[in-house]
This record gives C-alpha cells, sequence and structure tokens, in this order.
C-alpha cells in the first residue's frame, strides 16, 4: 500500500510540494447522480419549478464548484484551470451528471472534476427539495484521469547503469552525490540498477564502459559530469561520437526544465541518443541536475523502450 502524500513522517497533515513538477496538459472527468420521483423530472423538463431552470443553474454550480475546490478542500492546489463542462442525463427517475475537467499545470484535477459534479448535484436539490422530499445523491465517482504520470504508464523497467565523471570522486576528495540520486531513483522506480562506477573526467575507460554494458544488456545508461565548459569536460563530444542517432526531444525537455528553475542552467550541456538499441543521456554533474533529470525522465522514458521495439506511441 502505497504512503499518504498529505502526512508528513510525524503523521501532521501537509500540502503537498508540487514546486518540482513538470507542468502537463491534465484531465479528469466524473461522474455521480441524483435520484428522484418521476414527477419531478418531469417537471425539470417543463420548466415548472418554482426557482427556474435546474438544469442550468446547475451547471453554472458545477463549474463554479470546480473553481473554488482549492477553498473547500485544505490540501488541494489552487489551480488554473482551462476547461470545465457539466453533462446531464435524464432518466426515468435520476438525473446522470458527467463533468470534464482540463487544466495545464503540474498536478491533476480529479478533485476539481469530482467538486463540479458534487456542486451540481446539490445544486439540483436544493432547487426541486421543496416538491421532491426523496431526492438522494449518490455514485459519485471519477472515471477517467489523463496527464501527469499516468501518460504512457509502462511497466516495463530497463536495466540501468550510472557513470559519475569527476577527478575529486575518482580521487575521493569529495562524494558521488549526483550518481547516488540517480541510481537512487531509478531504483526506487522499479528499475534494476545493475552497474555503478566512477570514472576521472576524461576518462579513457569511458566509451569501453559503455560498450561492455550494453553488451551486458544494460538498456538505460546516465552519465553525471563533465558536461560543462572546462578544458576536460569531454563527456559530450566522447559519448555522441557512439551515437547511432540522437534524441533531441529528451536534450529539449531536461533543458527546459532546468532553466525554468535556475538561469545558469542555459550555461548547462547534455546529450541523449541510441547507442546499439540502449539510451544513453549524458547530464550535468550537479545534485540538482540529478533530481531534475528523475522528474523529467521518469516515468515517460520507460515508454521509449517500446517505442523501439516498434510499438505505437
Amino acid at each position: 500500500m502505497k504512503e499518504f502524500s498529505h502526512l508528513d513522517k510525524t503523521g501532521n497533515v501537509m500540502m503537498v510540494d508540487i514546486t518540482d513538477k513538470v507542468p502537463t496538459t491534465r484531465m479528469a472527468k466524473a461522474e455521480g447522480k441524483i435520484s428522484m420521483l418521476p414527477e419531478t423530472i418531469s417537471a425539470i423538463q417543463d420548466g415548472a419549478l418554482p426557482k427556474g431552470n435546474v438544469l442550468t443553474t446547475a451547471k453554472i454550480a458545477g463549474i463554479h464548484s470546480a473553481k473554488k475546490t482549492a477553498e473547500m478542500i485544505p490540501m488541494c492546489h489552487q489551480l488554473n484551470l482551462s476547461f470545465v463542462d457539466i453533462e446531464f442525463e435524464i432518466e426515468q427517475d435520476a438525473i446522470g451528471i458527467r463533468s470534464t475537467v482540463k487544466t495545464k499545470e503540474a498536478t491533476g484535477v480529479e478533485m476539481e472534476a469530482l467538486s463540479a459534479i458534487s456542486g451540481a448535484a446539490l445544486t439540483i436539490y436544493d432547487m426541486c427539495k421543496a416538491v421532491d422530499k426523496t431526492m438522494e445523491i449518490g455514485e459519485i465517482k471519477l472515471v477517467k484521469k489523463v496527464g501527469g504520470k499516468s501518460d504512457h504508464a509502462s511497466e516495463y523497467r530497463p536495466k540501468v547503469g550510472v557513470i559519475t565523471l569527476s577527478d575529486s570522486v575518482a580521487a575521493g576528495e569529495s562524494e558521488d552525490k549526483s550518481g547516488v540520486i540517480l541510481a537512487d531513483g531509478f531504483s526506487d522506480s522499479g528499475c534494476e540498477v545493475s552497474e555503478k562506477i566512477v570514472l576521472e573526467d576524461g576518462s579513457d575507460q569511458l566509451v569501453p564502459t559503455i560498450q561492455e554494458w550494453i553488451d551486458s544488456d544494460v538498456e538505460l545508461i546516465l552519465t553525471t559530469g563533465g558536461t560543462g565548459l572546462g578544458p576536460r569536460d569531454l563527456t559530450i563530444q566522447t559519448v555522441e561520437a557512439l551515437f547511432d542517432s540522437k534524441l533531441p526531444g529528451i536534450e529539449q525537455a531536461l533543458h527546459a526544465y532546468g532553466r525554468g528553475k535556475v538561469k545558469t542552467a542555459m550555461l548547462s550541456r547534455l546529450t541523449a541518443g541510441v547507442v546499439n538499441g540502449a539510451i544513453v543521456i549524458c547530464l550535468p554533474g550537479s545534485p540538482g541536475a540529478a533530481k531534475d533529470a528523475l522528474q523529467v525522465l521518469i516515468p515517460t522514458i520507460f515508454h521509449s523502450f517500446h517505442m523501439m521495439q516498434g510499438e505505437k506511441h
């Protein structure tokens, strides 16, 4: 069972920090139902209720409820919603309610979709309660969620190798932080991190190590370090000479995410490509860059292995 995201280590409530999450297009759909007497259904259809047009008012209320979700539910984030819609389905003794909510933010809109159903149902109840004491609201549930980590969900997990390139780490003068962050991050996501090594900057063992790992079925190789502007920062040009093809989309996504957090990320160099069916990604050597890479790559990168086998996007 997964841990509750809204509790800290001591069990106290907390708001989930989504500062570093990647904004993507997200959508959620929910549905619910309010049951009532057939005579009430007829009165709604005929516009005969004293409070006016029930379904138009309920639709407006549902949209308003979606917008106000963060004000009603304490740990929800305030989101800029790009679309909210409410639909009704008239049955003999009930009204079905469906909501669709969209945003382009760093967290999902499930609660907004559910709030929209609740707000619409309560409004119908309020407008009809004078003539119908039998009404019941129920069956409110999330029916679909798109966006975020649920996109391109893949259970496949590649074998991973991590190479740290640093003179100081290789000499034992400093700690390998970025390599550990990458190894732990992919391990926590379910990957087997089968290889890990520290080499000096510009090491002539970089290419043989990559080739040896690929021959032993390592499918995703991450290097960290040696991508700066110094004379010994040779990782990029060394690895790019091995590529069968480049993966510019990965490079662009990593750069865009980094620039959105730190302006100096524009000075970082990185690269990504395919070598004999394996993906090799070269990252800057800072712990921050390693953490950013985990946010961008996991879990989307796992889908690439299906693509390389000829499967659809």
